[in-house]
C-alpha cells in the first residue's frame, strides 16, 4: 500500500516509524527538511520537502497512485484542504486530523466525504472515549470490545495476591478454558506467550474472553470492582472538555486549571463539571478539594512527568483509580511499572484508528488496536485464505503472533489448536509491532 504522510511533525513521525515496521510504502511530506533529515536517515521512507497544500508538490510525490493520504499538519484547516487537494488529484482514502468537535457531528460529516475528506481524526475524542472506558472498568488497565462486543480484549496489571501467578500458560489454560491469554507485558517488553511460560507478579496480562465470562478475571487476578462516582480531573485540556461533556451526569466532575482565563471558558463549556482554580500540583490544593474522597483522579495536563507524579501523588491520598495522559511514548512503558492505574497516549489512539484503513478487508468490521510494541486486528477470512487449510496447531504461526478467538455467524468463541478457521470468520489476531503484514498473507 503507498501511503503519504504529510507533516512530519510528532504525530505524523509516530505514524511513519509504526507504518514502516507493516512494510508499507511510505512517503512523509513537510516543508522543513529538517524535520525530515534524521527519520529520513533511520527507516526505510522516502522524505519529500514541499507544502501538502501545492498542487505541484503533491503530483510530484505521486499522490494520484497514493492509497492511502494522511495530513497531520499543525492546523485543522491545512488538513482539510490538503485531503480535499490529495483526493481531487487521485488518492484512494484521505484522513485528517482535526481539533473541532463540532466537524464530527453527524449532520455535518458528509460535507467533508462530499468534498474529498474521507476520514476525520479527533485525537482528543478518542482519549476522552478511552478515560470513559477507565472509568467504567476500574480494574482493567486497558478495555477493549470486538465486534460489538462477541469477544472483550482485557488487560490487567496482576499483583502477588492474584491466585493465577505463579503459574504457567499451560496450567492456567488447563483449569480456566473461557480465557486465553493473548499476551503478556513484562517491563518493556511485549511476550507473545507459550504453554511454558510462567505468569510473574507485575505482568500486565491480555486476556482473550467472551463477555459472560469477564467478571470472573476479577477474582481471577486479585482485583476489586467498584463504582466510580466522583472524578478530579487536573488540567482543562480539550480532553477534558470532551470528557465532561460526554459523561454528562454520570460522573461528578471537578477540573482543577491553573489558567484563570481558561478556567472561564471551562466553566462556559461545561456546565456540569464544578470548575476549581487552582495548582493541581500543590498538595494542599488536592487536600481543599478533597481528593481522599474520589474515586478517580484523571491528569490531563500537557506535561507527561507532571502527570505521572500528580497520579502517584493521588495513590497516596487513597484514590483507587488513576488515569495519566503520557505523550511521551518512552515514558510509556516506565509508568505502566508505576503504580498508576491506566495510560492514555493520543498518538497510538489515533494510530489504532488509522491501522484500521491498512487492513485490506470491510472497514465496518476491521478493528485494530495500537500500542507501544504490539497491535491487535480484527479481520475477515478470505475464501481459500493460507488459514483456513489446517486446524490452528498446525498453521505453523510465527512466534509474533496468536490467534484469540473469532467471531463465527454473529457469536464470539475463543480458539484452540484443534479449531478449523473457515472463510467468513472474523478472527482476532495478537501480533508484535511489524507482523501486521504477515497476518494479512494469511487472511487474504
Amino acid at each position: 500500500m503507498k501511503i503519504l504522510i504529510a507533516g512530519a511533525g510528532e504525530v505524523g513521525t509516530h505514524l511513519a516509524k509504526l507504518l514502516t515496521r507493516e512494510e508499507q510504502d511510505i512517503t512523509l511530506l513537510d516543508v522543513d527538511p529538517s524535520k525530515l533529515e534524521t527519520i529520513g536517515a533511520n527507516y526505510n521512507l522516502m522524505t519529500w520537502v514541499g507544502s501538502a497544500l501545492s498542487f505541484d508538490t503533491l503530483k510530484d510525490a505521486g499522490i494520484a497512485n497514493t492509497d492511502l493520504f494522511i495530513a497531520v499538519l499543525p492546523t485543522e484547516t491545512d488538513n482539510v484542504l490538503a485531503c480535499q487537494i490529495a483526493s481531487s488529484l487521485g488518492a484512494k482514502k484521505t484522513v485528517a486530523r482535526i481539533d473541532n468537535y463540532e466537524f464530527m457531528a453527524p449532520g455535518n460529516r458528509d460535507f467533508f466525504t462530499r468534498s474529498g475528506v474521507k476520514t476525520l481524526i479527533y485525537p482528543e475524542y478518542l482519549a476522552a472515549l478511552e478515560v470513559i472506558t477507565a472509568l467504567e472498568r476500574p480494574w482493567v488497565r486497558h478495555w477493549f470490545e470486538i465486534h460489538d462486543g462477541q469477544l472483550i480484549l482485557v488487560g490487567v496489571k496482576l499483583r502477588d495476591n492474584a491466585p493465577i501467578v505463579g503459574l504457567q500458560i499451560k496450567e492456567f489454560a488447563m483449569a480456566q478454558r473461557n480465557f486465553h491469554v493473548s499476551a503478556i507485558k513484562r517491563r518493556h517488553e511485549t511476550i507473545i506467550p507459550r504453554g511454558d511460560d510462567r505468569i510473574l507478579d507485575g505482568d500486565i496480562l491480555y486476556f482473550t474472553t467472551t463477555r459472560d465470562h469477564v467478571d470472573e478475571l476479577i477474582d481471577l487476578c486479585g482485583k476489586r470492582n467498584y463504582d466510580v462516582r466522583n472524578v478530579l480531573v487536573m488540567g482543562g485540556s480539550r480532553v477534558a472538555i470532551r470528557l465532561a461533556n460526554l459523561v454528562g451526569d454520570r460522573y461528578r466532575i471537578k477540573i482543577i486549571e491553573s489558567n484563570r482565563e481558561r478556567c472561564e471558558l471551562l466553566a462556559e463549556r461545561c456546565p456540569k463539571a464544578r470548575i476549581v482554580y487552582g495548582d493541581a500540583r500543590d498538595i494542599e490544593t488536592l487536600r481543599d478539594e478533597d481528593i481522599s474522597d474520589m474515586e478517580a483522579f484523571v491528569a490531563l495536563s500537557d506535561s507527561s512527568e507532571t502527570n505521572i507524579l500528580a497520579c502517584l501523588t493521588a495513590k497516596e491520598f487513597g484514590v483507587p483509580k488513576t488515569v495519566a495522559e503520557v505523550e511521551n511514548i518512552q515514558f510509556i512503558a516506565e509508568a505502566e511499572n508505576l503504580n498508576i492505574s491506566t495510560i492514555i497516549n493520543k498518538k497510538l489512539l489515533s494510530s489504532s484508528a488509522i491501522f484500521q484503513m491498512l487492513l485490506d478487508v470491510d472497514s465496518t468490521t476491521s478493528k485494530c488496536l495500537a500500542m507501544t510494541d504490539a497491535e491487535v486486528a480484527e479481520i475477515e477470512v478470505k475464501p481459500r485464505s493460507k488459514v483456513t487449510r489446517a486446524q490452528v496447531k498446525d498453521l505453523k504461526l510465527s512466534r509474533d503472533m496468536t490467534i484469540a478467538g473469532l467471531i463465527r455467524n454473529g457469536r464470539g468463541q475463543l480458539v484452540t489448536g484443534m479449531t478449523t478457521i473457515e472463510a467468513g470468520d472474523s478472527v482476532v489476531v495478537f501480533c508484535l509491532s511489524g507482523a501486521l503484514h504477515k497476518v494479512e498473507r494469511l487472511f487474504n
